[in-house]
């Protein structure tokens, strides 16, 4: 189990983290995330474009997301090897790359190959996390954590209705495009308005991965915040994959309508900050069951408002889902990062590689379950899945251990 010390590793030049940079980290956030949800509504007119099978659309985000999950193994741990300013606009600079390749794309596979170059090279977000929480200081580090997802879940968010809303306008390659020139922009001002961050004590690349394992064994706050997150992410999935389904289908919404749906949504990033001040007054432990509880509640308002067609109580619920999600996440990340600051890179990757494998599975149930059971049988999956985080989370009142107090 890492101890955690009482202060930071890792040489920064500049100490602390200004309200201005806090806003860059969480803007950066956001606009790396994002590039992996363009797509998403988008499947239809690229497959017709590229001539790809109808029935391997599917591949489009499969391959981006791919890419994300080998970064988060591969490359998000190099936070505690590598100086940690160049990791990012390194990670940047490929998926710039990748961005060009799908808007310069003529065929299905150059396609393809260019959107796992963009979900590799989004991984960037994944750096910035932990990069911030080493300057941040310790009284202040939930709220700073929470102010950065904020900006993270809304690039999750409002990805969509941004590549509908373009691309209705000017083609889906202008999408990626327009991307394509805004990452190069952030490359820029990254490199200039962030601190340079030596790690202390590197042991090379190959030893580091290779603590990996040992790391998740003998970690049991990661293990535990890993289980609540998955299941909670698993739900978000489930949710925002079925619901554009539903909306066409039983509302008879558009891409528009759709969009503006997404829009509403990402209002649930402002439960981000609230979290982290809750982290950093010690409330860690209620606040999660909290968040859990009110996930549970958003299907059941969910399911309640499809049957009465509601959109108002529809927009309430993914909504709701959206802070709970985002609040479990924030304060999952303020216990990891009081553990041991050395390790706060290979943390944070272990951590989310197990989301990212969570939300990939929940994706590819949630259309079969729409598909074969209706709106009413994927809220009882969703719901399921936040009974599952529940279940675990009330084994903490079993039996209190030490290892646990960040909890």
């Amino acid at each position: 189990m890492p101890r955690p010390p009482s202060h930071d590793s890792g040489r920064v030049a500049a100490p602390g983290l200004s309200p201005a940079l806090t806003w860059l980290f969480a803007v950066a956030c956001g606009l790396c995330v994002a590039n992996i949800y363009y797509a998403q509504p988008l499947l239809g007119p690229i497959a017709l474009s590229l001539d790809l099978h109808a029935g391997l659309a599917g591949l489009i985000m499969t391959l981006t997301q791919l890419g994300y999950g080998l970064g988060l193994l591969l490359i998000v741990p190099l936070a505690d090897v590598v100086e940690n300013r160049r990791l990012v606009t390194t990670a940047l600079v490929g998926t710039v790359l990748g961005l060009i390749g799908i808007t310069l794309s003529t065929s299905a596979a150059g396609f393809l190959a260019a959107s796992l170059l963009v979900g590799a090279g989004a991984v960037a977000a994944q750096v910035l996390v932990p990069f911030a929480s080493h300057l941040a200081p310790e009284a202040t580090r939930g709220k700073v954590v929470g102010n950065i997802m904020a900006g993270l879940l809304a690039g999750i968010m409002l990805a969509r209705p941004f590549s509908s809303i373009v691309a209705a306008a000017f083609g889906w390659r202008a999408v990626f495009g327009i991307s394509a020139v805004l990452m190069t922009v952030l490359i820029g001002v990254l490199w200039r308005a962030l601190p340079r961050r030596e790690p202390h004590g590197s042991v090379g690349y190959a030893r580091t991965m290779a603590s990996l394992p040992g790391i998740a064994w003998r970690t049991p706050v990661l293990r535990r915040r890993a289980a609540y997150q998955g299941m909670m992410f698993a739900a978000f999935q489930t949710f925002w994959t079925a619901v554009p389904l539903l909306l066409a289908h039983e509302f008879g919404l558009g891409q528009g309508g759709i969009a503006a749906f997404a829009l509403a949504g990402a209002a649930g990033a402002l439960a981000a900050p609230l979290s982290g001040r809750l982290a950093d007054r010690g409330l860690t432990r209620p606040a999660t069951g909290i968040a859990m509880a009110i996930a549970l509640l958003s299907f059941v308002l969910g399911a309640v408002s499809a049957r009465f067609h509601s959109m108002i109580g529809l927009v309430a619920a993914g909504v709701l889902l959206d802070g709970a999600v985002q609040l479990c996440q924030v304060l999952s990340l303020r216990s990891l990062y009081v553990l041991a600051p050395e390790l706060r890179g290979r943390l944070n990757g272990l951590f989310m590689t197990f989301i990212f494998l969570c939300a990939a599975v929940a994706s590819a149930l949630a259309a079969a379950v729409y598909t074969f059971h209706g709106w009413t049988g994927l809220c009882l999956l969703g719901g399921a899945y936040v009974a599952l985080a529940l279940a675990f989370y009330a084994t903490e009142f079993m039996r209190r251990r030490p290892a646990l107090a960040a909890t």
